[in-house]
């Protein structure tokens, strides 16, 4: 479903983002990288928010660059910090992404109902956006991303700013998904929701991906012995975090 040949991005003399080759199908797929590691600008290559400097990205067998508007029409997109448009209500924004992505509007309207409903949004429905919590902000983007029920699902940190309810809801949404034949492409630090969700992980390091596969795939390529994917992490990306805290407290 998603097919990376060679990517790169530079900003100047820095590369961010250093020949990435990946492919990923109908799966819940998690990327993992230390902040400044080049998730965020991955994503928004994929999604067509960035333009490489180099490489290629097929979404469906359709090249992102030769055919943008019908790779969006497959896509959804949370990204790390979704702009909302504040003027609007929750039930607003909805209908607005509904007409831009051509929903027929019965079909749509259900749609709108069933999500504010699932993600506990309905009682600020009629509210506008700019009185939303961050947490109801990233719950209204979510929606945003879902309505027109994507082929491919790119996310950002999803579950920040939520609380734990929040969290789970959406956790058991994208299982879901999958199951029902969504691709899910994530991004997350939060390496508990990432071993218990996915069925295959990423790591990048210094615009590098440096090792892809399951959890126990992961583990059996720890030269440690490493049981959980935290501690994989940290291995794979030099951690030293344990022993830079016990230095500091000895100080």
């Amino acid at each position: 479903m998603i097919e990376i040949q060679d990517l790169s991005k530079d900003f100047g003399d820095l590369t961010v983002v250093d020949k990435l080759n990946l492919t990923v199908g109908n799966e819940l797929f998690v990327f993992l990288g230390p902040n400044g590691a080049g998730k965020t600008t991955t994503i928004r290559m994929l999604t067509g928010l960035l333009r490489p400097t180099s490489g290629s990205i097929q979404i469906d067998g359709l090249d992102l660059w030769k055919s943008p508007l019908a790779v969006k029409r497959k896509i959804g997109l949370v990204p790390d910090a979704p702009y909302l448009y504040p003027k609007l209500t929750g039930k607003e924004l909805l209908e607005f992404i509904r007409q831009v992505h051509q929903v027929e509007p019965d079909l749509g309207r259900k749609r709108i109902s069933e999500l504010m409903d699932l993600l506990e949004l309905t009682p600020k429905a009629n509210i506008l956006i700019e009185n939303y919590s961050f947490g109801m902000r990233r719950k209204l983007a979510i929606a945003a991303a879902l309505l027109h029920q994507p082929k491919v699902l790119f996310l950002d940190e999803p579950t920040s700013g939520l609380d734990p309810r929040s969290a789970k809801i959406i956790k058991e949404i994208l299982v879901g998904l999958v199951k029902q034949g969504t691709t899910v492409f994530m991004s997350t630090h939060i390496l508990e929701i990432a071993e218990n969700l996915c069925d295959r992980a990423g790591i990048i390091h210094q615009g590098r991906l440096i090792t892809c596969g399951t959890v126990a795939e992961l583990r059996q390529q720890s030269q440690h012995g490493s049981s959980s994917l935290e501690d994989i992490f940290l291995e794979l990306t030099g951690g030293s975090e344990t022993a830079d805290v016990r230095k500091f407290l000895e100080n």
